[in-house]
């Protein structure tokens, strides 16, 4: 089953001088699948998770997530699609500042019902188990995207979003953090597309897409 379908979906800014961030671009993602989007800085990686989270609309084609034609709803049905359906692990963390590191996470794992034993968990889970009563300017940039991480698997979300999620990691906190996210695919069925410009870690996905000046420029699946 398809969750995600870009069809002909490209992006572009600027009125006067368009620059064009994404050219016009086919994918589909499988339901359950862990796709890794390969490229370096500048090539349209996060343009692309931007479209498929409902962030930003495709200046032409289509973005069809779950069924839904995300450029044909209003701002409150984004709003409600992102809410119920998505999981987002930011590069710059977006970490309530006023909260702590378990409150950032029980903030959004409410609505999946997370109580605070389950944000505690979630914690324990990206090695932060003793980090929960610390706000985030007290917490290294590693340790808050390992909450920013655990915020987003909180929500136990059909599809989670992940742009560069082990780039402020060291090696070993990042192996474990993609040890995590493989976990959450077999238990759930969770369907993660994960951006990084990081050659080691196309061999913990199932798929690998190469992306380049906005185009996908070819794609790789992991071995049987």
């Amino acid at each position: 089953m398809t969750l995600v379908a870009l069809e002909q979906a490209a992006k572009s800014y600027g009125d006067t001088v368009i620059t064009r961030a994404l050219v016009p671009t086919d994918l589909e993602v499988a339901a359950g699948e862990l796709t890794l989007l390969l490229g370096p800085s500048g090539s349209g990686k996060t343009t692309l998770l931007n479209l498929i989270g409902g962030l930003d609309r495709p200046s032409e084609g289509r973005v069809v997530v779950d069924g839904r034609d995300l450029g044909t709803l209003s701002r409150r049905e984004l709003t409600l699609f992102r809410r119920r359906l998505l999981g987002f692990v930011f590069q710059f963390f977006n970490l309530v500042p006023s909260l702590t590191a378990r409150e950032n996470v029980l903030v959004a794992g409410e609505l999946a019902g997370a109580t605070r034993a389950d944000a505690d968990r979630w914690l324990a889970k990206v090695g932060l188990a003793e980090q929960g009563d610390r706000f985030p300017s007290e917490l290294s940039g590693g340790q808050q995207q390992r909450v920013a991480i655990a915020r987003a698997l909180a929500k136990k979300p059909r599809l989670l979003l992940a742009d560069e999620p082990t780039g402020a990691l060291d090696t070993g906190t990042g192996a474990q953090i993609l040890d995590l996210l493989r976990g959450l695919r077999d238990e759930h069925g969770t369907t993660i597309l994960l951006v990084t410009n990081d050659d080691a870690v196309a061999a913990q996905a199932d798929r690998t897409l190469r992306i380049r000046d906005g185009a996908l420029a070819g794609e790789r699946l992991a071995p049987e």
